[in-house]
């Protein structure tokens, strides 16, 4: 039987997540407040977001740029979250 939880990101009550996916008291927040199906659009997202700004994932620098989307998209905290200025969808 699978978990449910009132996703930050979808709005709805939908299947959670079977751990969590961060380290720390903000993997424990995202597990508890974040779907399954929130979590894959956040990946998709950060994908996106290294592309069109140029990070690199082990730079800590980037590292925290990248915690402050993830903040932004999932639980619309913060001035990130929204689409790369540089995105186009066509």
């Amino acid at each position: 039987m699978s978990r449910t939880v009132h996703c930050a990101v979808l709005g709805i009550e939908s299947e959670g997540l079977e751990k969590p996916p961060y380290p720390g008291e903000l993997g424990q927040r995202i597990y508890d407040n974040v779907s399954a199906e929130g979590w894959r659009q956040w990946l998709q997202r950060l994908v996106m977001i290294i592309n069109e700004e140029q990070l690199n994932s082990a730079d800590p620098a980037c590292q925290e740029r990248i915690e402050k989307h993830l903040i932004g998209f999932l639980f619309k905290e913060g001035d990130f979250g929204q689409t790369p200025s540089g995105f186009h969808q066509g």
